[in-house]
Parts: structure tokens; sequence; C-alpha cells
């Protein structure tokens, strides 16, 4: 085989280990539902990440926020880097690793989601807005890689994709995210 199917292959290895954790389904599962309880009390889904972890925090918001597959009403998602005044004065201010933090701070109401998303587990940004979000009383989700990092024992759940590359696990993250947001909207809105 070639260099493009090693890699092809590769992420279907990474999607198998998913399948085959049933403890990590049963998890994504009890996700779904406690995103289905928080929206059907008014509550939000925020979302962080850095990079491609932020790429991924915006696209899942967005799908709730607009839509997956059914023509419904938007739900209260955000990704917490999208506003870019406010994460450059911040980050000037008070330091990169509080521009989570200060919105988790202003925004996260108890009962709301906070879904963190850091594939090491370790970015101090994506801690300090799980350590927000905990002060809140919201619950938290983190999205990391097999080893789980920091977050392993800081989130309510935890989704540790069994993968320690990056590429790989963020391909899992999106899956994840989709198969979430999928469930969430059928939940809410499929008669």
């Amino acid at each position: 085989m070639g260099q493009v199917s090693d890699i092809i292959l590769k992420s279907i290895e990474s999607k198998q280990s998913l399948f085959e954790d049933s403890l990590l389904i049963s998890n994504i599962e009890e996700i779904v539902n406690l995103i289905v309880d928080c929206f059907k009390k008014n509550g939000k889904v925020l979302f962080c990440g850095n990079g491609g972890s932020a790429a991924d925090a915006q696209h899942l918001a967005a799908e709730l926020s607009g839509r997956f597959y059914l023509d419904r009403k938007p739900l209260f998602a955000e990704a917490l880097h999208t506003n870019s005044s406010y994460l450059t004065a911040v980050a000037n201010d008070y330091g990169y690793d509080e521009v989570f933090a200060r919105l988790v701070s202003a925004m996260g109401r108890k009962g709301d989601v906070l879904i963190a998303i850091s594939t090491s587990g370790n970015s101090q940004n994506i801690i300090n807005a799980i350590e927000a979000a905990k002060k809140a009383e919201m619950v938290t989700v983190g999205f990391t890689g097999e080893k789980g990092g920091k977050m392993k024992d800081m989130c309510t759940y935890l989704v540790n994709v069994p993968s320690n590359d990056t590429p790989r696990i963020q391909e899992c993250h999106i899956l994840v995210g989709h198969i979430i947001c999928e469930l969430v909207e059928k939940k809410l809105f499929q008669k």
C-alpha cells in the first residue's frame, strides 16, 4: 500500500478502537442525554479548544446552533474563541491562559455544559476553563487523547479517544461530535 492508503488505514484503526470501547460509547450516550436535558432546561453548550481543536469547537457549535439534519429551532451553542477582539484584549491584559475561563465565568450557569477539547488534555487555558465551569456548577465534558492528561481527573465526562496521534485524535473528536449533534437533534426534534 502507498502512503495515502497507510494514513487512511491508521484513521480507520483509530475509529475501530473507538467502536470497540464499550465504556467510551456508554459515556457518549450519557453525554447526549445530559446535553438534551440541558437544552430542555433552556441551557447552553459552550465549546473551547486551541488550533485544530478550536476549529472543531466552532464546527460543532455551528451544528447545534444552526442545524444538523433537521430544519428546527436553533440551540444555544457557542465556541468561545470566535470574538477576536475579546480574545486579543484578554490575552494581552490577563494572559492567554485566561481567555476561555473569563468567558465561562461570564456566560456559564449551573446546568450548562462546557465541552473542552485538547488532544493532550494539558492545555492550560482549557484547564482554567474547566475550573471556571466547575465553579459555575456546569457539567464538564473533556475531549482528549488516550492518556487524558490533566483533564482526565477534572471532567464530569471524558471522551479520551484511544490514540496518541494528534490528527487521528482530532478525526475521532469530530466523529464523536457529529454523533452527539445528530443524536441530540433527533431526541429534541424528531417526531
